[in-house]
């Protein structure tokens, strides 16, 4: 199975960017992984809805047919480290060729997004800027696979 992480923006810091990586190099042990930006629109003084739609028709142009999409979205399932490994699990066993992982843009996903999506994951209650969700969301991917291999990273 391969596993992407496409989100809406730009590698935006100095300090965080670099920890994103050292997590992005530890998972390419476990699983081929790629982490993908969509570039912010330029130049836009869209309405919401008109941004998040075409930030979603950009979504849908990297998404393949048998792609199983998962939205990191504020209403998703909570889960704990042991169960998104366990989620994980569950997509290698049914065959799953590819698992993408989405963060929307500054307003969310459109509807076709929501639409296409798979599945809905919340790393949480609270709000995360982008790039400090993505290191929250490599790191638990990291996590994840330490744990399905049973090393000692996580400690239960």
């Amino acid at each position: 199975m391969k596993i992407k992480l496409l989100y809406i923006g730009k590698e935006d810091s100095a300090e965080l960017s670099p920890a994103v990586q050292n997590y992005v190099n530890k998972i390419k042990f476990y699983v081929p992984f790629e982490v993908e930006a969509i570039p912010y629109l330029k130049n836009t003084k869209l309405a919401v809805e008109e941004q998040k739609k075409q930030e979603g028709l950009l979504f849908l142009k990297k998404i393949e047919g048998s792609d199983f999409v998962v939205l990191l979205d504020e209403h998703g399932k909570e889960m704990t480290s042991v169960a998104f490994s366990q989620f994980l699990q569950q997509q290698m066993v049914r065959g799953t060729k590819r698992l993408v992982f989405l963060i929307g843009g500054a307003y969310g996903f459109s509807e076709s997004v929501y639409e296409r999506g798979n599945y809905k994951i919340s790393l949480s209650q609270m709000t995360f800027p982008h790039i400090l969700t993505r290191l929250i969301f490599s790191e638990q991917l990291y996590r994840a696979m330490t744990i399905l291999k049973g090393e000692p990273y996580h400690h239960v």
